[in-house]
């Protein structure tokens, strides 16, 4: 049997090919690398490495392009941003750990508790960033959004279908937990959200309240233990009960010299676990 004879190689054709592969990138640089692998006489291997390392490299770029938006992470508030030394109590090397991502493989979670404005939102919005850039699918939400969309799937009947869609997130991370009093039906949602993730999927979570004064957050006392024993089972947390983060920007920005006042410091978190887990 005779070998097939090859076929003219059209290469006017490759642009409409390139477009049929999917491969824009391709399609972009190849005429600016052709003629330098022309130049420099490369062989066909490195040539069509190049290319492919091109495509690969903008795919990864697209990719996290595309995650970014789908997170809802407020842009802006990074690592890069985050003024460290007007949290002493919060140390880099901490933050930095945290932002490479190793805890969010074990389905482990992450609580900032603090004052108003002391910056849990913006530490906890830097670690979602870096690790979207390490390639985490992270989404950011209030709870209260969170939990509305948890109400309106559970009275569609489709509770379970949205926990099963939140499950493609490596990391949720929930604001101001503490901000309004649940009555028992947003309670019971968002400890649905709790439960289904328990070690299995990660929660970043940003409360301005102790764990003494989450009866707000579980209006029933059982659930509410219940909650936070998930919670703190694999969990980092941060106390961040410095001076206000936003006020001491805000001052910084118009005199050097300013220093706000002192907020009211928060319960001692391990004390109220021990109180909690002799109730």
């Amino acid at each position: 049997m005779t070998a097939p004879v090859p076929r003219p190689v059209d290469v006017h054709a490759l642009p409409a090919m390139l477009t049929a592969l999917r491969l824009p990138s391709i399609q972009r640089h190849w005429p600016a690398l052709a003629g330098r692998a022309d130049a420099e006489g490369w062989p066909a291997s490195r040539f069509l490495a190049a290319l492919a390392e091109i495509e690969l490299a903008d795919r990864d770029a697209r990719r996290i392009q595309r995650h970014l938006r789908e997170s809802g992470l407020p842009g802006g508030k990074t690592l890069a941003t985050f003024d460290f030394k007007a949290l002493a109590g919060v140390p880099r090397a901490r933050i930095e750990a945290l932002a490479a991502g190793d805890w969010v493989e074990t389905g482990a979670n992450l609580i900032a508790i603090g004052n108003s404005g002391a910056g849990k939102t913006h530490v906890l919005c830097a670690i979602g960033h870096a690790l979207v850039e390490a390639g985490r699918r992270v989404l950011y939400t209030r709870t209260t959004d969170m939990v509305q969309r948890l109400q309106a799937a559970r009275r569609d009947l489709a509770l379970e279908a949205a926990l099963a869609k939140l499950d493609k997130f490596d990391l949720i991370i929930l604001d101001d937990i503490t901000y309004a009093q649940k009555d028992q039906a947003e309670s019971s949602v968002l400890f649905e959200l709790i439960a289904r993730r328990y070690e299995t999927k990660s929660l970043a979570i940003a409360a301005n309240q102790p764990f003494s004064a989450w009866g707000s957050v579980f209006p029933d006392q059982a659930v509410t233990v219940a909650a936070i024993d998930r919670l703190v089972h694999h969990a980092t947390i941060l106390e961040m009960n410095g001076d206000s983060y936003r006020r001491r920007a805000a001052a910084s920005r118009q005199s050097p010299e300013a220093v706000a006042p002192p907020t009211a410091s928060s319960d001692n978190i391990s004390d109220k676990l021990e109180e909690k887990t002799a109730q």
